[in-house]
């Protein structure tokens, strides 16, 4: 099962508090073990809300907001996307995790959908398209 953890924003994260050479060679750390361990598939920080945007969408209509954003709980400041057996899995793994903000902080783990939660509707048309869209990304990487 593949999942995204995500860090939840700080109000230090969202000030632009960058972290320390300790806290990144933890953090270096843990994502060698991820790795090693077959679980992490990708995984980055994220730029203060104050860098980004969002876009609101309202029938044909598009607004665009700029950051920053005030509900700092609802932000995510980092991501990783994992490869777990299961959810109980990426939870012992992130117990794991050095805390991620210098402060007390929040780490969010959410299951993606997999093919086969999307039943009938999935066609096999648009399963191939999918199969294809996913291989064309992979060789994009490289």
């Amino acid at each position: 099962m593949r999942f995204m953890v995500m860090v939840k924003a700080t109000a230090a994260s969202e000030a632009g508090v960058m972290p320390t050479k300790a806290d990144l060679a933890a953090m270096g750390k843990f994502n060698e073990e991820l790795v090693a361990a077959g679980v992490m598939q990708s995984g980055d920080g994220l730029k203060p809300s104050s860098k980004g945007a969002r876009v609101r969408f309202s029938g044909k209509d598009r607004r665009v907001i700029d950051g920053p954003f005030a509900e700092t709980k609802e932000l995510v400041a980092g991501f990783w996307i994992w490869n777990c057996a299961s959810l109980q899995e990426a939870i012992e793994w992130v117990k794991r995790c050095p805390n991620p903000m210098p402060t007390d902080s929040e780490i969010e783990i959410r299951p993606f959908y997999e093919a086969e939660d999307f039943g009938a509707e999935f066609t096999p048309e648009l399963r191939e398209q999918e199969e294809r869209l996913r291989k064309e990304m992979d060789a994009q990487r490289r």
